[in-house]
């Protein structure tokens, strides 16, 4: 091989080398944005609870079983279009001191709409303002 063929192989070696370390931090640009923005999202959805839907929203009965778990609830919350996330729901529910040992999981049908926010209906859960309880409100 000729001495240019050789200069030739090192600066394509050098330009391919160049684009592979710039690929790499391009993606890992990327990620770190991705997980930023995510990361925001969810500490917002903790810190600033809103509601799925505006007013009036749309009624829901939920009903809680005696050995419910606060993980089950989340996801019957989240399935249900009450809650955005069940994961903020859990460490709201931390916050407001719903599911532990002092204030645990009260059975019943609940009267909950999507237009509360998260803490409207930890607060409402903690509280067991269940749906006769409102009933009872309504009728005096």
């Amino acid at each position: 091989m000729n001495q240019t063929a050789k200069e030739i192989n090192k600066v394509t070696s050098t330009i391919i080398l160049v684009s592979w370390k710039l690929i790499v931090y391009a993606v890992v640009i990327m990620l770190l944005y991705k997980g930023v923005t995510k990361g925001y999202e969810f500490g917002y959805s903790v810190f600033y609870s809103t509601a799925v839907a505006q007013e009036p929203g749309v009624n829901m009965r939920v009903t809680i079983g005696d050995d419910e778990k606060l993980g089950d609830i989340a996801v019957a919350l989240e399935r249900g279009g009450l809650v955005k996330n069940r994961y903020a729901f859990l460490i709201q529910s931390i916050f407001y001191e719903y599911g532990g040992t002092e204030n645990p999981v009260k059975a019943g049908t609940y009267l909950l709409n999507t237009s509360m926010t998260s803490k409207e209906i930890i607060i409402m859960l903690r509280d067991g303002i269940t749906e006769e309880d409102l009933d009872g409100e309504e009728s005096q």
